[in-house]
């Protein structure tokens, strides 16, 4: 896969709804109510982080979600690029990007939403031909300011925001010109997975859904 095809898919992704979750599983045997729940609410493109033992299972769990479209996030190598294409994800989005990860996703045809935080970040990955890209840590990078600003000298690249976005500073982010969609941790909370509260998750999913952008 190109790094134009995977854009392309990429975009695609991102155009299904405004947010994409960004899950931490501790548990598996809760990652097919939790994605079945978020695709209910209108959230069907799922990023599971590997920041857990259980992630991989979670996204083999995920996977048998009618709807749904589970992805994998935080790759930082060529193996775990490997694992999240043998688990079943069918993207993946990295905090950052290395020439070594993102020939990888190539070899795998994996599309790829790879991070950048600066423009100098942002023109590396555009030259390799990445016109999708994530904006990582958006908040801590300067929030939708900056990625405004990114966007005057640099319009041919469209982002996904993720890392401190809420649904009260979403829409900032999703007004902008050179946004697709963001990423967000708050439609499922910690207390609301242990507590098995789907009905929970999905009334958040059903809110961040209806955000205009």
């Amino acid at each position: 896969m190109t790094p134009n095809q995977a854009s392309a898919r990429a975009e695609e992704i991102c155009a299904k709804a405004p947010i994409i979750p960004v899950l931490v599983v501790d548990d598996a045997a809760s990652a097919l109510p939790l994605a079945e729940a978020l695709v209910a609410g209108g959230l069907p493109v799922l990023e599971v982080t590997l920041r857990t033992p259980q992630a991989l299972d979670a996204i083999r769990e995920m996977s048998r979600a009618r709807g749904g479209i589970v992805g994998a996030g935080t790759l930082l190598s060529p193996q775990d690029v490997a694992d999240a294409v043998d688990a079943g994800a069918t993207f993946g989005v990295s905090p950052g990007a290395t020439d070594r990860l993102l020939d990888a996703c190539e070899e795998a045809g994996l599309p790829l939403l790879p991070g950048a935080a600066t423009a100098s970040e942002v023109m590396h990955l555009l030259e390799r031909g990445y016109t999708v890209q994530k904006f990582f840590p958006a908040e801590a990078s300067g929030g939708a300011p900056a990625l405004k600003s990114i966007g005057g000298p640099i319009p041919a690249v469209c982002f996904c925001p993720t890392g401190g976005i809420t649904m009260r500073n979403a829409p900032d982010y999703l007004s902008l010109p050179n946004v697709l969609c963001a990423g967000g941790s708050w439609v499922a909370p910690q207390n609301l997975i242990a507590g098995k509260d789907w009905a929970g998750i999905e009334t958040l999913a059903r809110e961040a859904a209806t955000l205009p952008r």
